[in-house]
């Protein structure tokens, strides 16, 4: 797999993401694992503002969230998704959660690629298992 299937993007804010060639690497190996492929998949980088939009807009939902996935690719076919993450929540979760920023931002990023691969997060259940899978993942980035 190539990591110019993975796509980094700041909208509105000043954020450039660390190390993106092996953070790229490190999701498609973790696709790979998991039997799936990526044709374009765009992380865009924004504010809670934003996201806010984007949450009503789309799942008419009216609270602040970390990520939004948006997956764009027929069943079966390699994966094609927009990944919106807010900035602002993820300092604010990492603060909150005792951890550095970096970790919550790869935490949330492999959530938004755990989502594009099948699991869910609606139940009590969802969330342990995702949660795990998260875990898994961290684990493995080698920089």
């Amino acid at each position: 797999m190539d990591q110019e299937n993975i796509f980094f993007f700041a909208q509105e804010i000043e954020f450039t993401l660390e190390s993106e060639e092996s953070v790229a690497n490190w999701l498609l190996s973790i696709l790979g694992q998991n039997e799936q492929e990526a044709d374009c998949i765009n992380f865009i980088f924004c504010s809670d503002e934003d996201l806010l939009q984007l949450n009503r807009e789309h799942l008419d939902h009216d609270y602040l969230t970390d990520i939004l996935t948006f997956p764009l690719s027929p069943p079966d076919e390699a994966l094609m998704a927009d990944i919106y993450i807010s900035v602002d929540r993820v300092i604010e979760n990492a603060n909150t959660f005792g951890v550095s920023f970096r970790d919550e931002l790869h935490r949330v990023m492999v959530h938004g690629i755990l989502h594009l691969i099948g699991y869910e997060d609606g139940t009590d259940a969802d969330k342990t298992a995702m949660r795990e899978q998260e875990s898994k993942a961290l684990a493995m980035r080698t920089f």
